[in-house]
């Protein structure tokens, strides 16, 4: 497996990360003993980076992540690097409630996931979004004293802006940061991508493959109960029928080069720096095993042309969240 550091502060991990949010919820019913399968699956590959939030079913992630260590050898779970988001506050309908990010409330959480996890420490804890109503010094102050305390290895941070960043990281060592980036979300080549560049942060990329929408198996009518993508603007009407047009310009591409659409895409993502680590949402051995092979793809300035071509920046139709969520992101604010 082949691996990168997470910025000046972080660990190295693999060069691909394990994203388990699907396992739990959100993307409609999931078959835990596959999800189990996948987990292993992964470690098995090489990778080391797992990444979950709190609040992925409410704790069921966490717990889920839990049972699966537990039944690798000590030899492989040791070497797994565990990633938390808190602060996103859920209702026992599911209901979302709103973030808090005050320094009890970050380490009231950080408990609770010791707890589920069954480790004595996090490797990276990260506040889900920016709670508006709490400086991120404040915040990210509570966090570092987790680090001294041993109950957190590293500092990390989500969706925020430049601004925020720079504030952040002038309270303790930032290792990354996650935020969406793919193909059809390029908000951070704007500004924030330069920010931690300067400061030795490293990107941690989800939405990859954009939930499955330029994955190459997304078709119309896939959508079941229980499914956000129901809201999410580019799975809507004519947005979707637009952005599935991108994927046809892409598959074109990937069958000249003998790869798959999702294949292509993450290795696009994987192309556009050594200090990016793109977070696979793989929920099935076989999407696991695609995406792996993202690895062995070099692409050369005019494959990198041609996705450009295909895939302008800016070209998705739609926004990467509905009107509510997208009021969260401290990242489009710059």
């Amino acid at each position: 497996m082949k691996t990168r550091q997470l910025g000046r502060s972080g660990p190295q991990v693999s060069a691909i990360g394990l994203g388990a949010m699907g396992m739990s919820a959100l993307y409609g019913p999931a078959d835990r003993a596959e999800s189990i399968a996948t987990i292993h699956a992964a470690l098995e590959a090489g990778i080391t980076l797992i990444d979950t939030g709190d609040f992925y079913g409410m704790g069921h992630n966490e717990m889920l992540i839990a049972e699966a260590l537990k039944s690798v050898p000590a030899s492989r779970r040791n070497k797994a690097i565990i990633s938390v988001k808190f602060g996103a506050l859920r209702g026992p309908d599911a209901s979302w409630l709103g973030f808090d990010a005050r320094p009890e409330a970050v380490k009231t959480f950080a408990a609770y996931s010791l707890q589920r996890l069954g480790v004595d420490h996090i490797d990276i804890y990260r506040p889900a979004r920016l709670d508006q109503k709490v400086p991120i010094e404040d915040t990210v102050g509570a966090v570092a004293d987790l680090v001294k305390a041993g109950y957190v290895r590293h500092v990390g941070l989500s969706e925020v802006g430049s601004d925020t960043i720079r504030r952040a990281a002038a309270v303790a060592p930032i290792a990354d940061l996650q935020i969406e980036y793919s193909l059809v979300s390029r908000g951070i080549e704007d500004g924030i991508l330069k920010t931690t560049r300067e400061l030795g942060i490293a990107i941690t990329a989800y939405g990859v493959l954009s939930r499955g929408l330029i994955s190459g198996h997304w078709q119309s009518g896939q959508l079941t109960a229980g499914d956000f993508r129901a809201h999410s603007p580019r799975f809507q009407g004519d947005n979707e029928q637009k952005n599935l047009a991108l994927v046809d310009a892409l598959r074109r591409i990937a069958d000249a080069k003998g790869l798959s659409v999702a294949q292509l895409a993450i290795a696009w993502v994987m192309a556009q720096g050594d200090d990016i680590v793109p977070v696979i949402g793989a929920r099935r051995r076989d999407r696991l095993a695609e995406s792996l092979g993202a690895l062995d793809v070099t692409l050369s300035q005019s494959d990198l042309a041609a996705i450009e071509s295909a895939v302008p920046k800016g070209a998705a139709a739609g926004e990467r969240y509905a009107a509510h969520g997208m009021a969260t992101l401290d990242s489009e604010r710059g």
